[in-house]
This record gives structure tokens, C-alpha cells and sequence, in this order.
């Protein structure tokens, strides 16, 4: 797995909790929850890194196992 850049992210309180809720129903952590969203997010705009797709697959998997792939499919 390649290294991974930390940055500073700023949100209101109000999107950091409803972040928390849904990566607490999804069995992830908030950073979790907001790479999984970004990814999901530069999938559905067709500006995902095709590299990167390979190495996203172990980490995008939901809590039983099988991939999550939120209404669309990868290209």
C-alpha cells in the first residue's frame, strides 16, 4: 500500500457529527467514512486514478466482506 498524506481538514460541527453517525452505521472511522466518499465521489466523475483502483479494492469492502458500491459501477 502506498504512504498516505495526512492534511488538515476543516468542517462545522454540524457535518463533522452527521460524518460520525454515518461512518459509526458503516463500521468506520470518520477518515474512513471521508476517503471512502472522495473515492466513491472521483469514481462517479470518471477523474479516479485507474492505478489506484487496484489498491482501493481491500480497503472499500463493507463490514461483511463483500464490496460496496454505492448505486453505481466502477468503469
Amino acid at each position: 500500500m502506498s504512504a498516505r498524506k495526512p492534511f488538515l481538514f476543516r468542517t462545522d460541527p454540524e457535518v463533522f457529527e452527521a460524518l460520525q453517525r454515518w461512518a459509526a452505521d458503516e463500521l468506520r472511522s470518520v477518515n474512513g467514512q471521508i476517503d471512502y466518499l472522495l473515492r466513491h465521489s472521483l469514481r462517479q466523475a470518471g477523474r479516479y486514478p485507474q492505478r489506484a483502483k487496484h489498491d482501493a479494492r481491500a480497503r472499500e469492502r463493507s463490514p461483511d466482506g463483500t464490496e460496496s458500491s454505492p448505486t453505481t459501477e466502477e468503469s
